[in-house]
């Protein structure tokens, strides 16, 4: 039986096969890089987190002589600098301020590729005049209100202004100032609960991925179809020999002419006779 020969159908099929493949594996590449979590920076608080903060670090240094402020910082850069005397004023370098402590927080985004996890540290300074432990006991007194490395990465602009706001009575508590007034405004509060701490992967990527899925699925699809159009089994009659007789040729040149099959029976028995 003849080997199996390659139609130029068969090629054509080949090639799309191969083309769709190489095409999938390419727009995958693509859409991974686009879609990628390359988007590290720091978001910071929001104008109304700004302005909520501010009155109440206000009314606090007032009552108790003590300035109060925030940093964060993304790295290396600042993101966002307030304390009683407004948003974008550090209080270190505030006039009048001899006498102040501020939050600093330093928040690191990875991208999706590291291998390292977000990461956030949390300080609390001040002048020269208080004592290191004092505010290293407000620094560990801000995981009491939820303010932990967690809520920094999850939310950095509303956990900030939200620990500035808690600087004057954990300052009370360490008998650094006596209680401060009543605040006039309340401390801003997120819109919506913190989302989940972790990985975001699977939530911020589900529409590339199963636009990934399937192009490999339809990829599938055109190899099985091109292997079925490659395997299917030969007509009859193609793979034979052209020199050789065919069953129905050979039937047809069998049966002897009627005419001569009489005129030798003829013949036969003249002889005889």
């Amino acid at each position: 039986m003849a080997g199996k020969t390659t139609t130029p159908k068969n090629k054509r099929q080949q090639v799309l096969i191969w083309t769709v493949i190489i095409g999938i594996t390419v727009g995958a590449c693509v859409i991974g890089a686009i879609t990628g979590d390359s988007d590290t920076d720091v978001p910071g608080p929001a104008a109304d987190e700004r302005s909520g903060t501010v009155p109440i670090l206000r009314a606090a240094a007032d009552s108790q002589g003590i300035c109060y402020g925030w940093q964060l910082v993304d790295t290396y850069d600042p993101v966002s600098v307030g304390s009683n005397l407004g948003d974008g004023t550090a209080v270190a370098d505030a006039p009048g301020c001899s006498r102040w402590i501020e939050v600093y927080a330093n928040v690191n985004y990875t991208s999706s590729s590291s291998e390292s996890n977000d990461s956030a540290s949390i300080r609390v300074k001040g002048s020269d005049d208080i004592e290191f432990r004092d505010l290293a006991a407000i620094e560990s007194g801000l995981g009491r209100f939820g303010l932990d490395e967690d809520a920094f990465v999850d939310d950095p602009g509303w956990a900030v202004t939200r620990a500035a706001t808690m600087l004057p009575l954990l300052a009370t508590e360490r008998g650094l100032a006596e209680p401060a007034a009543t605040p006039t405004a309340e401390p801003a509060t997120p819109a919506a609960p913190l989302p989940d701490a972790g990985s975001d992967f699977w939530r911020d990527r589900w529409i590339p991925l199963l636009t990934t899925a399937g192009l490999f699925l339809l990829a599938a699809l055109f190899i099985a179809v091109g292997v079925r159009q490659r395997n299917r089994p030969t007509a009859p009659g193609r793979s034979a020999a052209p020199d050789a007789p065919s069953r129905s040729s050979r039937q047809r040149r069998g049966p002897v002419p009627a005419q001569r099959a009489g005129a030798g029976a003829a013949g036969r028995t003249r002889e005889k006779a």
